[in-house]
């Protein structure tokens, strides 16, 4: 019989059992199969990234999901891609030709895509390598790309149909603008950070009068686009200024003080400059007014070469500009005061600029219409989030929702369907290039030259992977809709819920059924990871020094069902390696004592009250873990493992079986007991440390509990066994265990060897307790190296001299020291620990009998006190019992 290796070696283990998994085709689903499906798709990862500890929380999370999933008889599909990551991207590869002195420009868009395209596929695979090592269970031949082939007509057909339908327009509003992408962004994909800045108070003079009305900015440079200055009707310190009109100062244009409801009285001065080019508030205060929009800054932040703005600032970056502003103000005294001021300001979520509302003409997905089905779908439970309180954070957002920008000004990416005619202007929405103008049938016809926010093409993924819009597709007929969506609550907006608008506008159905979403992984003050913090952990070394299965059973460990943020420090991933290295242990001290052993199923007929337990102990454990991931309770599951192994099977059962295998009789089947319980242990912890269960797993000699797969990941998942259940032997038997634990405590505390035999009366409080010690006191004799065991039912009406004592229950459990330590030493060590206990105590009361200390001091130092009073006077009535005991 082969035996493990003394030690795991997880690097060794889990790549040879990875390659076995994947020569074998056991992660590769069957279209043709018979069986139920079970789908998900991977959350796809940039292109640009590498795994992270979040990407190795949700690998792990899904492959749990997956693998027991696939051992309960679905056919299981985990799809695994990549997302292209338009500006991410685009940044990326700019940045490389930066450094060979070149733009995008100077090489043309063909070229840059090309080089870009060549980037991407040498990265994508480098993600799901990663992927690889955590141990996930995808299957690579379906493998799939947001830019791919299948992808790109799935677009091309959603935003057409869009169109069609009156659901994409192209409309010139204002837009959240990066000057470093050069390029719109999404409100979501803005990141508001609080910066202290200042609020410029400047005069506006009057036409011809003396006098001037005093403005507040945050952004003086915005000045020469200014159309009116507006004051709110209700504020009666301006009502006499309505319809006068203000000099803009440094340039001298001329515009009208308005009456505007949306003006806030108390913010600034009450008088608000309108800038409808460059401030989302102001473009809607001009439209309703009918101010035309004056722009005074450039895609690239920079002022404009135009006869709005001063020469001297024309092509200065927007701070430059700033600054030459407020010099020019003071100069000329129209600069009141600079007020400190606090506010939220937007910033670029790739690159970290600071955006620049913009009035520019882009593309947008009207989203109210599309929110209807979706928000409808949750009341029908049609679509479930658990924890469920993230149902209310998604309802609040597509209750609200707003129309979707989704042009881009880049080149990576796919590129917008419209086609516009040179000659004529028409512009034609299709998703192949028309070969002439439908209007003056013109053959020069140009494309759009931006492309779509990458999220559009994301928000397709669960069913542009399955073969949409060839519904007849095999996968798309077989694996959806998928079951569960995996991923983190910080892209439920950017991403969950476009999926579910684009699913019922396109299969009439919610891509999906569930959507669980976890915690963020934090560091261990509970800060965000991020590599200028120097904080971040990552995955890929903790599996070189912990192992996969180490990281998995950890971070599993620290789910909550909450979906709580996880506190994580290197350190942590010890709890998984200790583990791992218990059930390697464990297993091979099982293996190693089944010499003889045959290949039968478990003589139920003749059983011991120890096997009796164990069994009924798996029931209850193979039960819960059932029924937790059925309900998504990750974290439970690990934690029910964790101690039915640890503490019932290796701490407990492994110890009795130690003594039953020495008897003939029940040898052989403890042998079996022993084998079934690991084996079925190991199906159970399958899906959260596959690597090591698969390794031990195909060590288990027979087929009597293994049956006739070669793989532990393709056998039948434990149901639940009620004919194991057995209340009575868990009570007697957990009985015997406080009992031993009770008299090793003893031990310890009187620094008894172990050597020593002791004898023990035991006081049982009813004639039920003492059958219950009876039936046990095999076990406690041999596990507590116990000699004479009396026990006599009722209350003990006086405690055995020179004893010590201890309580199991109801039970008194006295323990003989005569002869075992010496017991004037011992009494004078008890004396000595009171007299230190007695004058910590009375410091401690007179701290508390201070009025001094109890106004200074902080409450919770205060509440520690108490606690700590408390605690000695239990120890010394504890100790006072001991010496009446020990002098008598």
């Amino acid at each position: 019989m082969k035996q493990l290796e003394k030690t795991y070696n997880p690097k060794e283990t889990e790549d040879k059992i990875y390659k076995f998994w994947e020569n074998n085709g056991f992660f590769k689903a069957d279209v043709n199969s018979e069986k139920p499906s079970f789908s998900l798709v991977i959350p796809p990862p940039n292109v640009t990234g590498v795994l992270h500890m979040g990407h190795a929380l949700d690998g792990t999370l899904q492959d749990i999901l997956v693998r027991y999933k696939r051992m309960k008889g679905f056919e299981t599909l985990w799809l695994p891609g990549a997302d292209h990551a338009g500006i991410a991207t685009q940044n990326v590869v700019e940045k490389k030709l930066k450094k060979e002195g070149l733009t995008r420009q100077d090489i043309g868009r063909k070229k840059f895509l090309e080089i870009t395209w060549d980037w991407a596929n040498q990265h994508r695979k480098k993600i799901l390598n990663q992927f690889k090592r955590l141990g996930a269970s995808f299957d690579l031949s379906r493998e799939r790309f947001t830019l791919d082939a299948g992808c790109s007509e799935a677009v091309k057909e959603v935003f057409v149909n869009l169109y069609n339908d009156g659901l994409v327009y192209k409309g010139t509003y204002i837009v959240n603008w990066c000057p470093r992408c050069r390029s719109a962004i999404s409100d979501i994909e803005t990141e508001y950070l609080t910066e202290k800045g200042y609020l410029w108070e400047i005069a506006y003079p009057f036409k011809d009068e003396f006098g001037a009305i005093v403005i507040a900015t945050t952004r003086p440079e915005t000045m020469f686009g200014d159309v009116a200055v507006a004051v709110n009707p209700d504020d009666n310190r301006f009502n006499h200024l309505i319809g006068k009109t203000a000099v803009i100062p440094v340039i001298g244009r001329e515009i009208p003080i308005i009456a505007d409801e949306n003006v806030e009285i108390g913010f600034g001065t009450g008088a608000l400059k309108i800038t409808p080019a460059h401030d989302p508030n102001d473009y809607e205060i001009g439209k309703k007014h009918g101010f035309s929009p004056v722009w005074i800054m450039d895609e690239d932040g920079n002022m404009s070469d135009n006869s709005y703005v001063p020469s001297d600032l024309r092509g200065l970056n927007r701070y430059e500009a700033r600054d030459k502003v407020l010099e020019v103000l003071k100069k000329q005294g129209q600069l009141v005061r600079a007020r400190d001021h606090e506010h939220g300001v937007g910033h670029c979520q790739r690159c970290n600029s600071t955006i620049e509302p913009y009035l520019s003409e882009q593309w947008f997905v009207r989203m109210r219409p599309l929110a209807e089905k979706p928000v409808k779908a949750v009341s029908k439970k049609e679509l479930n989030f658990v924890p469920e309180r993230w149902t209310r954070v998604y309802l609040d957002w597509m209750n609200n929702v707003r129309d979707w920008c989704i042009s881009r000004q880049l080149w990576w990416g796919h590129r917008i369907p419209a086609y516009y005619c040179t000659d004529c202007g028409e512009m034609m929405v299709c998703t192949e290039k028309p070969e002439a103008c439908t209007k003056c049938n013109s053959s020069d016809i140009k494309q759009d030259p931006d492309v779509l926010d990458t999220w559009f093409s994301s928000a397709l993924w669960p069913f542009s992977t399955m073969g949409w819009p060839d519904v007849k597709n095999p996968d798309f007929k077989k694996f959806y809709p998928t079951d569960t969506l995996i991923t983190g609550f910080d892209i439920i907006f950017f991403w969950v819920a476009r999926m579910a608008v684009m699913g019922y506008k396109f299969t009439q159905k919610s891509p999906f059924k569930y959507v669980y979403i976890h915690g963020l992984i934090r560091d261990e003050k509970g800060q965000k990871m991020s590599k200028s913090k120097g904080n971040t952990i990552d995955p890929v070394e903790i599996i070189d020094k912990y192992g996969a299965d180490a990281m998995r059973f950890t971070l599993t460990s620290l789910v909550t069902y909450g979906g709580q943020d996880i506190k994580l420090s290197d350190e942590r991933f010890e709890h998984g390696r200790n583990f791992a290295n218990k059930l390697w242990n464990a297993s091979r001290f099982v293996l190693m004592n089944l010499e003889g052993s045959d290949d039968k199923p478990v003589d139920m007929t003749s059983l011991t009250i120890a096997d009796k337990w164990i069994l009924h102990k798996y029931s209850e454990v193979n039960r819960l873990v059932n029924e937790n991931l059925e309900s998504f309770r990750f974290g439970e599951c690990a934690h029910l493992l964790y101690e039915f192994f640890w503490s019932a099977y290796c701490d407990w059962y492994l110890e009795i079986a130690k003594i039953q295998l020495q008897n003939p009789q029940m040898k052989l089947n403890t042998q079996r007991i022993l084998k079934y319980i690991l084996e079925r242990s190991l199906r159970l912890m399958h899906p959260i440390i596959p690597h090591i269960t698969e390794e031990i797993w195909r060590l288990i000699p027979g087929k009597a509990f293994k049956g006739d797969q070669i793989s532990l990941m393709i056998t039948e998942f434990p149901v639940y066994e009620p004919f194991f259940k057995n209340e009575e032997a868990d009570r007697k038997i957990n009985k015997a265990i406080d009992i031993v634990k009770a008299l090793r405590n003893i031990r310890q505390s009187f620094n008894i060897p172990v050597s020593e035999c002791i004898n023990v009366k035991i006081f049982c409080a009813n004639n039920q307790d003492k059958e219950d010690v009876e039936i046990s006191e095999f076990y406690v004799k041999s596990l507590a190296r116990v000699d004479q065991m009396l026990t006599e039912s009722g209350v003990a009406k006086e405690i055995p001299s020179r004893s010590a004592t201890a309580m199991v229950g109801k039970s008194l459990i006295a323990v003989s020291l005569e002869g075992l330590i010496d017991l004037d030493k011992e009494v004078k060590r008890q004396t000595k620990e009171l007299e230190i206990l007695t004058k910590e105590k009375k410091g401690l009361k007179s701290r508390m009998d201070s009025p001094q200390f109890l106004e200074s001091a902080p409450k919770e130092v205060i509440v520690k006190t108490r606690e700590r009073i408390s605690e000695i006077e239990e120890q010394s009535e504890s100790i006072r019992n001991l010496l009446k005991s020990l002098e008598s």
